[in-house]
């Protein structure tokens, strides 16, 4: 007689042991490039609730001895934050599961961050899931109305030095809109598409010397992480949108955002839920049907929260490559 085939929606949630969430949680907003910039709030788990969160600077003012003390504009441009639960299912050996248990929480403590970075990573950047749809954020970076076209300067009116200056210029100054006087921001960071720091590093000036010295920092992150226009820089594939070794993605052409991250803000839940089922089947990123049972696989259901806000779109400027667009 066949098996009856278990779903995963029938095993018992259980949470993690807080051992294994703190690194998961740690190492997401590592991999994560708006994490790494942006301001952490907290997040409550019910994902109803929402959060009051205040990105604006309350004003002081001065008073006389005994006089009435000023009311700071805290809750002027208030946001709420809501959390919004994202899954991912990771396919561990069956065994390494049976024979290394600490082993599969290894696997799980790697493959984990990564996924929940990429899902983070695509919606606060563009609003949308990794397969397009869209994402779970109101708010997102790309919802900016700035935009430069990176090669657009001649490059002897600076060239792509004059792109990135010109893209800062844009949330420094502001637009002069007169129904929004708040614009006008610091630029405080960027995130690049990795396929821009070769860009970067072949422009030159017209005597053949490069603009660019390495955009790079020595350390364990160097790869996503430098500076850029003496301003924090950080990488992610979710910048354009065309990840490693998930197809089906096309490049959105966007290759850099810089702004003032103080503009945008991230909640995480501290609790993660966990199922397994040795049994059930999934469909791969390439459409592929799989079979836990017969490749003799642990799958691993994983469910989280996350928040997102941002404040004033006007705060961050995008940079898109010569003929796309963000």
């Amino acid at each position: 007689m066949a098996d009856t085939p278990v779903k995963l929606s029938a095993i018992e949630p259980v949470l993690l042991p807080p051992e294994i969430t703190g690194p998961i949680f740690d190492r997401t907003t590592e991999t994560s490039a708006v994490m790494r910039l942006a301001d952490r709030v907290p997040l409550s788990m019910v994902a109803e609730t929402a959060i009051p969160i205040s990105l604006d600077v309350p004003v002081a003012g001065w008073v006389k001895e005994g006089g009435p003390k000023p009311t700071g504009t805290a809750g002027k441009g208030a946001k709420k934050i809501h959390g919004e639960k994202v899954a991912v299912l990771v396919p561990i050996s069956q065994e390494v599961a049976n024979n290394n248990a600490a082993g599969l929480y290894s696997q799980v403590q790697r493959d984990l961050p990564v996924a929940l970075a990429r899902a983070f990573d695509m919606a606060a950047i563009h609003g949308k899931t990794l397969l397009g749809s869209p994402g779970p954020f109101d708010d997102f970076l790309t919802a900016t109305p700035y935009t430069v076209q990176l090669g657009a300067a001649a490059q002897n009116k600076g060239g792509v030095w004059a792109d990135l200056v010109n893209g800062m210029k844009l949330v420094v100054d502001g637009d002069d809109d007169p129904n929004d006087p708040s614009e006008g921001y610091d630029v405080t960071g960027w995130v690049g598409d990795p396929r821009l720091r070769p860009e970067l590093l072949l422009a030159t000036d017209l005597n053949g010397r490069p603009i660019f010295v390495d955009t790079t920092t020595p350390g364990v992150d160097a790869v996503r992480s430098g500076t850029l226009l003496s301003e924090p820089l950080t990488y992610s594939r979710a910048i354009s949108g065309k990840l490693v070794r998930q197809s089906g993605l096309r490049d959105s052409g966007l290759r850099l955002i810089g702004g003032d991250f103080s503009q945008c803000a991230y909640g995480v839940g501290m609790d993660i839920t966990l199922r397994i089922s040795t049994e059930a089947g999934y469909v791969d990123a390439d459409g592929i049907w799989h079979s836990a049972f017969q490749e003799n696989l642990v799958l691993v259901l994983a469910e989280a929260y996350f928040g997102f806000v941002v404040g004033n779109p006007k705060a961050f400027v995008t940079l898109t490559a010569k003929g796309g667009s963000s």
